[in-house]
């Protein structure tokens, strides 16, 4: 598995693995798309000898059922943890976007967390390590990644894919490089992102009515998350590009507003078509 970029963070969980000093607890943090769970698969690889590979019965993955994380998911994670390793050298835990811990489930994880048993490590991913106790951030290794330059995506896009699409790709990548390995395993992903571009730009040239009417369709997507996602790297790209008829202010309230509903829509049960509604008078 290719890694990009954060070639530093890796080095240091390398040399931990290396000498021995692993950490029962880890928190890997940085916004989404950067390579966090990528990068915990690889160092749970190299800490057990290679043959580590997600669906081993000693990987125990941890992921959001209807925006949290519940504690049953919590109680089962800590009733496997209590047996011995089937066939590796640790039983490891990764909980991705540990932030949707419910508060009862980051209090009974807390308790595993403090008394880890055997020879078991626990990797929490999130992009906001503010939304964990600081009794569960207390306990961890604290692995903080940011996005990587854009030369080194650029970099990895031009040996997969072709002239006209690598650039084009690049620029919607952000330093993310998940977002670059997604345009490689999936090329119809690119064509997709320009279709939404392309209808962002028509509802943001349209009357309010005509945008009202778009926040009621656009509810009804079961990719919102990632539409407004697409939307966040347009308006980041043309705030970079100093290209717009919008001031800087004004640019700065838009990507402002869509994070904010980005956030709302993926971890509450807010009303989606009232918080578009709410951003479409921004745009």
């Amino acid at each position: 598995m290719e890694i990009i970029g954060h070639q530093r963070q890796w080095q240091f969980l390398k040399q931990s693995a290396e000498s021995g000093k692993v950490s029962h607890a880890y928190l890997f943090c940085g916004q989404e798309k950067l390579g966090k769970k990528r990068i915990a698969l690889e160092f749970v690889k190299l800490i057990n000898g290679g043959n580590f590979d997600p669906g081993h019965p000693d990987l125990i993955l941890i992921e959001p059922k209807e925006k949290e994380i519940q504690i049953a998911q919590i109680r089962e994670l800590i009733q496997k943890l209590s047996l011995k390793p089937y066939s590796a050298l640790f039983k490891v835990s990764l909980i991705d976007q540990a932030h949707l811990m419910t508060k009862d489930s980051q209090n009974s994880f807390l308790k595993t967390l403090e008394e880890p048993k055997g020879r078991t490590i626990l990797i929490l991913i999130t992009e906001s390590p503010e939304r964990l106790l600081p009794t569960i951030s207390s306990r961890c290794e604290i692995i903080k990644f940011s996005p990587v330059k854009e030369v080194e995506i650029k970099s990895y896009l031009r040996e997969k894919l072709s002239d006209r699409d690598w650039e084009e790709a690049s620029k919607f990548c952000l330093g993310r490089p998940g977002e670059a390995v997604d345009f490689v395993s999936d090329p119809q992903k690119l064509e997709n992102r320009k279709k939404i571009i392309k209808e962002l730009i028509k509802i943001s040239n349209s009357g309010i009515a005509s945008r009202f009417q778009s926040a009621k369709e656009l509810s009804r997507e079961s990719n919102l998350k990632e539409i407004l996602e697409i939307w966040l790297s347009y308006f980041r790209n043309v705030l970079l590009e100093k290209k717009s008829q919008h001031t800087f202010p004004k640019l700065k309230n838009i990507l402002s507003q869509i994070q904010n509903t980005n956030f709302l829509i993926s971890t509450t049960n807010i009303n989606s078509r009232l918080a578009l509604e709410i951003l479409m008078l921004e745009l």
